[in-house]
């Protein structure tokens, strides 16, 4: 399987961003608070806005206005053995 690298400073694939949206991350941030994924150099951010699209993301709104409720509730890290 090929891998594509969205950050390569914490070594995440497009796959996992995937992985991630699917379970509930539906922003940057949400993606980043699971992942760590756009936290070092930020060079990644657009990229995963990308990948999330603005497809519907039930919590994307108040995620967006910071509802601190919303952010990264139930969304936990994708453990590497299922990652990979």
């Amino acid at each position: 399987m090929n891998r594509v690298y969205v950050c390569s400073c914490f070594g995440i694939t497009e796959q996992q961003v995937r992985e991630h949206a699917d379970r509930g991350a539906c922003t940057p941030r949400q993606i980043a608070s699971v992942s760590k994924a756009g936290t070092d150099c930020g060079s990644c951010v657009r990229r995963i806005q990308g990948i999330l699209g603005r497809g519907a993301c039930p919590r994307r709104e108040l995620a967006d206005q910071g509802d601190p409720e919303v952010l990264g509730a139930g969304l936990t890290a994708i453990p590497e053995a299922q990652a990979a």
